[in-house]
């Protein structure tokens, strides 16, 4: 399956999960310590895999395309 994130946007999503990960052992394990949790390790997935389910259901692709081959 093709990737539809760019590069700028898995880092980001890596960055955001590394702190949201670690909640429940900084905050107890809370209800919102663990929603914070899971919600990091869906970005990790999705910044590690480079994609992102619901880009997919609506269709968005966010990495460039060169397409100058079929310019003339």
């Amino acid at each position: 399956m093709n990737t539809n994130q760019n590069k700028s946007e898995r880092i980001t999503r890596f960055i955001i999960a590394l702190f949201l990960l670690p909640a429940p052992i900084i905050f107890g394990y809370s209800e919102l310590a663990i929603v914070q949790a899971s919600v990091g390790a869906i970005l990790l997935f999705n910044a590690i895999s480079g994609i992102c389910v619901i880009y997919g259901i609506f269709g968005i692709n966010t990495c460039t395309v060169n397409n100058q081959n079929n310019s003339k």
